[in-house]
């Protein structure tokens, strides 16, 4: 069967942050000897430029600028770089342009540049209201400064802000996240990330573990910040994303959708659709940034294609994460594969009652989202 085109996205990384947060493994890197900005830059423009055979003649729906804290580059940076991608793209002309922030005095005394820039979302990190948290969290902001930011972001002319908070901290209680969660709702954001800390490899927190909640407190805090949040009109429609009606981040809807996306930037990800060569395109770009801008080199650490007999798993590791029903003509559309290939599959996941199935939809159940590893592993 043809694969057909999604939609399509930019994911641009920008490295670099104040300091290193324990908890973080993103790619990023402290700033030790300033920000080298304009040559960065350049490369990303560069970057750009060689990934362009790729999708000629498609439009841009959504630009997510991430990090590291893309806050730390000016202004001035920013729109340049935005300039630089429509000189080289079709851009949708509603499109979706968002731009992760650090709520730090600094970064948020820039927001207005930013939006004259053409950042139409902000996506916050606020991680915790709470003194302690953040210092425990290695944050460079505090409770004083999260609120500030978002209240200017409720006053400058986006179409939409997100508050980044985390739960399951260091030595929280139920009381203590309740009280973060609420805190982030008086400030009505559109959309909120809620998600739960988790220690991963090679961080800080993985070398010096810190005491975490016991799993009953854990259970209690998503079950009972679930319900904060919907009788404050957030829906969830994603593991870890909430959004009043219309706010959802398109960005990441058309990631979870199985769309396109190109990645420049160090370490930036990438999928490309070529219905011509009935490929699927994995990118992954250079990720340290000395590395990345030694120009010899060139910037592609890595670009397969994905295998036939992977992309069921691929496909549903992505849309099962959103709760909203999955369009049964996606599957065929988006992966080139007949649906004869997951019959058995799909047959398996709903008699342990993990999705439903209608003529034309899947829909993740209550327990298949509790359940997901295991609603995955069905597809491998």
């Amino acid at each position: 069967m043809a694969l057909q085109l999604p939609p399509l996205a930019l994911y641009i990384h920008i490295p670099w942050c104040v300091q290193k947060c324990p908890y973080c493994d993103f790619n990023s890197h402290a700033i030790k000897q300033g920000i080298p900005e304009q040559e960065y830059i350049a490369h990303l423009l560069a970057d750009l430029d060689q990934d362009l055979s790729l999708v000629s003649g498609r439009s841009l729906s959504t630009i997510f600028i991430g990090g590291g804290t893309p806050s730390v580059f000016s202004a001035a940076g920013i729109g340049q770089i935005l300039q630089g991608v429509k000189q080289r793209l079709n851009c949708d002309t509603d499109m979706e342009v968002t731009l992760e922030a650090n709520p730090g005095t600094l970064e948020a005394e820039r927001f207005t540049g930013y939006v004259n820039a053409g950042v139409t979302r902000f996506s916050i990190g606020v991680q915790s209201f709470q003194t302690a948290q953040l210092k425990a969290l290695g944050r460079i902001h505090d409770s004083n400064e999260a609120i500030a930011a978002a209240k200017l972001a409720k006053q400058l002319p986006l179409k939409s802000f997100n508050l980044d908070l985390m739960h399951g901290l260091p030595q929280q209680d139920l009381t203590g996240a309740l009280a973060d969660l609420q805190q982030a709702i008086d400030l009505a954001p559109p959309h909120l990330s809620w998600y739960q800390l988790t220690i991963e490899p090679n961080t800080a927190f993985a070398s010096r573990p810190p005491i975490l909640p016991p799993d009953d407190t854990l259970w209690d805090i998503q079950q009972q910040g679930l319900e904060l949040l919907q009788q404050h009109g957030y829906q969830q429609y994603e593991i870890s994303a909430y959004a009043k009606t219309g706010q959802q981040c398109q960005h990441n809807l058309n990631y979870w959708r199985y769309g396109d996306y190109l990645g420049i930037g160090c370490g930036a990800h990438g999928k490309i659709t070529l219905p011509s060569r009935n490929a699927i395109l994995r990118t992954v770009k250079i990720k340290h940034p000395k590395g990345y801008m030694d120009i010899s080199r060139g910037y592609v650490d890595s670009r397969e294609q994905v295998a036939a007999e992977d992309r069921p798993f691929e496909f549903f590791m992505n849309r099962f994460r959103l709760l909203e029903p999955c369009p049964i003509s996606d599957f065929t559309a988006y992966t080139g594969l007949p649906l004869s290939t997951i019959a058995e599959p799909l047959k398996e996941a709903e008699q342990k009652e993990l999705i439903t199935i209608t003529d034309s939809h899947w829909q993740i159940t209550d327990k298949g989202a509790r359940y997901l590893n295991d609603l995955l592993t069905i597809f491998i």
